[in-house]
């Protein structure tokens, strides 16, 4: 791979991954029906909805779930192509794990070659419903987390009782990663604006190598100066926010919808 390939390739993987977090804030402060709910509610209502689908026990209620994710999804105003495309990034992996099902799973014969069967309308199922309840559960994630700024979520996670420490951790790690993802790419265009020629492969991994040991030690350093900064403005355990959450109509309004629907799929599935 030449110096043009490498550098070029991981400059734009860096800059895609500035621009989505970038995006990500901005769709969470657009005007859409889940924008409008209190996060409290929200998280509270989705986390629900996902302990569905990991009961249920028929594939239509898996089905009927995702219509009606795809239908909030619409009602969000996330462009459904910059949504689609992140529930279908870690369906692979749950297709590797399905597979197997595919072919170990005794039943009536789908498919035969030369008489033999080789996958069984059982596995399909099988697969199948593993596949769709993936797809649920990652899709009610996205847009809990397209829909809820970040600061907010973490918020409403306290006033569930989570502890202070996880909250303040989770809090850092994501302003940082955003930190240290700018960083990274000024340095991938500061090597390509004062490089001339081609470097060899094995000159780009050692080039790789001492950049990732240097971005680790400035992420030390800066990790004793934020604790510092921290204790000298006061911190003693937690951080404090100066949102304010309050309930309105149409919060009452979506968690009794939400409870409502939850009840009759769970009477569905044990009836």
């Amino acid at each position: 791979m030449n110096q043009d390939d490498f550098l070029t390739k991981n400059i734009a993987g860096l800059t895609s991954a500035l621009e989505s977090v970038i995006l990500n804030e901005e769709l969470a402060h657009t005007r859409g029906l889940l924008q409008s709910l209190d996060p409290r509610v929200k998280l509270f209502t989705f986390v629900l909805l996902i302990f569905i689908v990991g009961l249920a026990r028929n594939i239509w209620i898996l089905g009927i779930i995702l219509a009606f994710v795809s239908g909030l999804e619409f009602s969000t105003k996330i462009p459904p192509g910059f949504f689609i495309k992140r529930v279908l990034l870690f369906l692979p992996f749950t297709a590797i794990i399905a597979l197997p099902a595919l072919f170990i799973t005794p039943g009536d014969p789908l498919m035969q070659i030369a008489s033999r069967v080789i996958i069984t309308t059982q596995g399909a199922h099988t697969a199948g419903f593993l596949l769709l309840r993936v797809m649920d559960s990652i899709s009610l994630g996205m847009l809990l987390i397209l829909t809820t700024p970040w600061n907010v979520i973490l918020l409403s996670l306290r006033w569930f009782r989570l502890p202070a420490i996880l909250i303040d951790i989770l809090g850092m790690t994501y302003r940082y990663i955003f930190l240290f993802l700018h960083a990274a790419n000024a340095m991938f265009l500061a090597r390509r604006s004062r490089s001339l020629g081609t470097f060899s492969g094995s000159e780009n991994r050692r080039w790789l190598t001492r950049m990732l040991g240097s971005t680790m030690a400035k992420s030390q350093h800066l990790s004793e100066e934020v604790y510092l900064a921290m204790l000298s403005r006061g911190y003693q355990g937690e951080i404090y926010s100066i949102n304010r959450l309050q309930l309105h109509n149409r919060d009452y309004l979506w968690l009794g919808s939400i409870i409502t629907m939850t009840v009759i799929l769970i009477w569905s599935t044990y009836r």
